[in-house]
């Protein structure tokens, strides 16, 4: 069989998800061009246009959760409550590893959170939870408490930004 275009998630309800998909750029540059030129431009067109001719895999998603629709206003309320849950779930980990580690220091996990992603886009993917750890290790191995972490932050996160600049990246291209 042909290699797909892309593949994207279906919902539980078995609509495509385009925005939770994964395309090749030639067939997408392609269906581009085909569509500005047919519509005179991509301007208030709808994503769908793009992905109908496209020779697409779908994966059902492996949870309901994973994908969902924000048509409406009461969509989007619904996405920020699970975004408020993703938080609640994360700060709840947390304070079990602390707990299982045996540690009581409160961090700013936002800052470490910002130097993950600043490590993992200016330097390498594997960088962020290696990053993270040596920066934690140093405040340790220091003595220092949630001040010593958080200038170790600061000092990693300009190396980061330092690394992204020297290979001719823009530092802050990938801030989310």
């Amino acid at each position: 069989p042909a290699r797909p275009d892309g593949v994207l998630l279906t919902d539980a309800d078995g609509r495509d998800q385009p925005l939770v998909a994964v395309y090749r750029t030639e067939p997408l540059r392609r269906e581009l061009a085909l569509i500005a030129a047919e519509h005179g431009g991509l301007a208030h067109l709808p994503l769908r246009l793009l992905t109908a001719d496209l020779s697409l895999r779908r994966l059902p998603a492996p949870d309901p959760a994973a994908a969902f629709d924000c048509d409406t206003w009461d969509h989007l309320a619904a996405a920020r409550a699970r975004i408020r849950d993703h938080g609640r779930v994360l700060d709840e980990w947390i304070s079990e590893v602390k707990k299982e580690l045996g540690i009581e220091l409160d961090v700013d996990t936002a800052a470490l959170l910002d130097l993950a992603r600043d490590a993992a886009h200016g330097v390498a993917r594997p960088a962020a939870p290696l990053t993270t750890f040596l920066v934690g290790y140093a405040a340790g191995r220091s003595g220092g408490g949630p001040e010593q972490v958080l200038a170790n932050v600061r000092r990693a996160e300009a190396l980061a930004a330092r690394w992204a600049e020297e290979a001719g990246e823009d530092p802050g291209k990938n801030t989310e």
